[in-house]
């Protein structure tokens, strides 16, 4: 039996806001918001073959069933695993400043996407799905900005909290999320608050029922032999305005140079991703008085894609904020190398992409 609800409990399971897949209605009208205390395509694509229908209804491509791959990578999954796992995607907000040194668990996750907030700097979301790893943070609070980056994920988010107007959003959106006081949730004493609250995935993934369905594929996977020939890159930096993060490729794809993960807990990145996005008011300012920035991850912009030390020039398009990233390249559909990627949301108009072969 559950515990009482008390400020910080799960609150009783209650129906989704109507935004999900049909497939998974059932499921999902079972998984509750967390009370938090408030906190300091278009296109999709077709490409030369189209899409068929398997025996279960599910699209096959190239004779592979979806089934057979991770969504979240598009990589194959091995073994006796399954693609439908029974938890949901989970995305941990962390935070991205020397004060989070060392990030622990970013090594783990499947796909990481980069974000403004206030005073220049960024925050990140780090995806976990195939692999669901022990301590993960230091978890921080939630933006709008990550309805359009979680919803097409049909994703539960672990944060440290929200301020009211963003909770609000957030809740109407139809997003399921976990705070400090849910099960997993920490503090470590050795370190500085806000920046030493941790969180148990394993333990925090265990609240929430999941519909032991694959989820939808995040980004438009492909081979990378799909790719055109782009332009030579090896080095590449995504200004924020007060933060610049680094990247430079070597034999095993990209490493971020300036991460603030331990050396052996640094994302892998096969592939960078970078997404010149508009930045907009979110209507409220932080505890020292600065704006804080919320992304619009919808409608369409510039893309830039880096893998295997070449960079390819697109554009993305977002229907809205709960729809898949579509790209595309001259006209034609663009897809993602499978493998982990590093999506970077760069402001389009007060951040700046560099790149070096």
């Amino acid at each position: 039996m559950r515990p009482a609800r008390t400020s910080l409990a799960r609150p009783p399971r209650r129906p989704h806001h109507g935004r999900r897949r049909p497939l998974r209605v059932g499921a999902l009208a079972l998984v509750a918001s967390l009370a938090l205390a408030a906190c300091s395509s278009d296109d999709g694509g077709g490409g030369d073959e189209p899409a068929a229908e398997g025996p279960d209804g599910q699209k096959v491509s190239k004779g592979a069933t979806l089934d057979a791959t991770w969504p979240l990578t598009g990589l194959s999954v091995t073994g006796s695993q399954s693609a439908a796992q029974d938890h949901p995607v989970m995305v941990v907000k962390m935070d991205n400043t020397p004060s989070s040194a060392p990030q622990r668990g970013l090594g783990s996750a499947d796909l990481v996407v980069e974000e403004l907030v206030e005073g220049g700097v960024t925050r990140l979301a780090a995806f976990y799905y195939s692999d669901i790893p022990g301590t993960v943070g230091p978890v921080r609070s939630m933006r709008a900005s990550d309805i359009g980056i979680v919803a097409p994920a049909d994703a539960a988010v672990v944060t440290s909290g929200a301020a009211p107007v963003t909770l609000q959003r957030v809740r109407g959106a139809g997003i399921t999320f976990f705070s400090e006081g849910s099960k997993g949730f920490f503090r470590d004493n050795a370190r500085s608050a806000p920046y030493n609250l941790f969180t148990d995935l394993e333990a925090t993934t265990t609240l929430v029922e999941g519909p032991e369905e694959r989820p939808d594929d995040y980004l438009p996977w492909g081979e990378a032999e799909d790719l055109p020939k782009g332009k030579p890159a090896t080095s590449l930096s995504a200004d924020f305005g007060s933060h610049t993060t680094s990247w430079s490729h070597g034999p095993k794809g990209w490493t971020n140079t300036n991460s603030f993960a331990a050396a052996d807990d640094r994302f892998p990145a096969d592939t960078v991703l970078v997404l010149r996005v508009q930045v907009g008011d979110a209507g409220y300012r932080d505890p020292a008085g600065n704006p804080v920035p919320e992304t619009k991850l919808e409608g369409k912009g510039e893309a830039l894609l880096f893998h295997d030390g070449r960079m390819v020039r697109g554009q993305w398009s977002k229907a809205t904020l709960e729809a898949p990233l579509a790209l595309k390249v001259g006209g034609k559909r663009l897809t993602v190398p499978a493998g982990r990627t590093w999506v970077e949301l760069v402001p389009a108009a007060s951040g700046a992409v560099s790149f070096s072969r």
